[in-house]
């Protein structure tokens, strides 16, 4: 938004409504999810072969991590425009609405403890605001392969029932988020 005042441009930046903050929540859920179990079983077809615990590494250690990050990313670059911060919070909530989602899926389907899946409702939160930090910045591939390797980190660390180590890369993630988000300001992001 801008207003012209004795020629001068003015530019607001967009305040996000709630509608918009609830469209980007819901897209976590609609749109990340099926993005991500499409490319899941895509790539699950390739391996079939292997033995239980190679597909389970590869799945869950590799191919989740780059395949949720993309997914959770993907409706960010609906971008218009807004602050550096707006944006942030846009992927919070996508990541928040995906998180959710997981969070269902694995208490109520795959029966794993309440306590044991918070913590990763807020992770994906935070891994796909890091995301959104690379797209604020002019470097998305960054700041995506960082979200990775967080997700990674902590996924390795999960099947082997490591969970202090799981918890300190969960954590680690929320500070990363928690800096990033302070260096975000309310300064307008130009379309490309």
């Amino acid at each position: 938004m801008y207003q012209e005042t004795n020629n001068q441009i003015i530019i607001r930046p967009h305040r996000l409504s709630w509608r918009e903050k609830i469209f980007f929540l819901l897209s976590g859920i609609v749109v990340s999810i099926p993005i991500t179990l499409f490319l899941s079983a895509l790539g699950q077809s390739f391996y079939d072969f292997l033995p239980v615990i190679y597909t389970e590494v590869i799945t869950i250690v590799l191919l989740a991590p780059f395949i949720e990050e993309f997914a959770k990313a993907y409706p960010l670059f609906y971008r218009y425009s807004l602050s550096e911060r707006s944006l942030f919070i846009l992927a919070l909530l996508v990541g928040l609405g995906f998180g959710i989602t997981e969070f269902f899926i694995y208490v109520f389907i795959y029966e794993v403890s309440f306590l044991i899946r918070l913590p990763g409702l807020f992770f994906h939160a935070a891994s796909t605001s890091l995301v959104a930090f690379g797209i604020i910045r002019n470097q998305p591939i960054r700041y995506y392969f960082l979200a990775v390797f967080m997700h990674l980190a902590a996924n390795l660390m999960a099947i082997f029932d490591q969970m202090i180590p799981v918890m300190v890369v969960t954590f680690f993630t929320y500070f990363l988020s928690w800096i990033f988000y302070m260096k975000t300001t309310e300064r307008y992001l130009e379309p490309e």
